[in-house]
């Protein structure tokens, strides 16, 4: 396996599920919205990047070196909804997605193999990022989910519209085969029919 390869594709999956969650954050417009909840027992679009930021700090903080679940970490109170503003909901936002992105540049050919441990529980390095992947891109759903609720009819898609999948696909079988990542064209606003 080219690891370089391997964590190029893996970095455009974080980004994609990265710019998911920012292009629903910039349609909640309304501060008051970031942090609206539908009961006491469910979280806002603000609690969730909270509790993204304090996973994403823990578990790669010393990614290489230390446990994921940090003793300095708080999880519980990752979901206590005290976020002010937008601009400090994106100050967490932007810092444990930094975090991530430095953590997964410290990887290479020479130290991919060795174990990394979360919990006290071994993973391989490709265990470790998969097992946050699927955590994140769970969360940023449901960022997603709740923005749609806000918004309601003012909601402008973030993928292929309703009723548009075949001149979506009438596009992309138009053109010929080639070698992508299939990021890369749903990232680029250019390229979705829905802009």
């Amino acid at each position: 396996m080219n690891i370089d390869v391997h964590l190029k594709g893996i970095k455009k999956q974080f980004l994609y599920y990265k710019s998911l969650g920012e292009k629903t954050i910039d349609q909640v417009s309304d501060d008051d919205r970031l942090f609206w909840q539908y009961n006491e027992d469910s979280n806002s679009i603000a609690t969730i990047v909270k509790h993204l930021w304090g996973n994403m700090k823990s578990r790669w903080t010393d990614f290489l070196s230390s446990d994921g679940e940090k003793e300095w970490r708080s999880r519980d109170a990752e979901f206590e909804n005290d976020i002010k503003t937008k601009t400090e909901l994106l100050s967490k936002w932007n810092e444990g997605w930094q975090c991530l992105f430095d953590a997964l540049d410290s990887i290479n050919d020479t130290n991919f193999h060795q174990p990394v441990y979360i919990r006290n529980i071994e993973h391989t390095i490709s265990e470790a990022i998969n097992r946050q992947l699927a955590h994140y891109s769970y969360h940023i759903g449901q960022i997603v989910f709740l923005g749609k609720m806000i918004q309601n009819e003012q909601w402008q898609s973030l993928s292929i519209a309703r009723g548009q999948s075949g001149s979506y696909n009438k596009k992309r079988f138009a053109q010929s085969k080639h070698k992508a990542h299939y990021t890369d064209k749903l990232m680029n606003d250019q390229d979705r029919t829905n802009s």
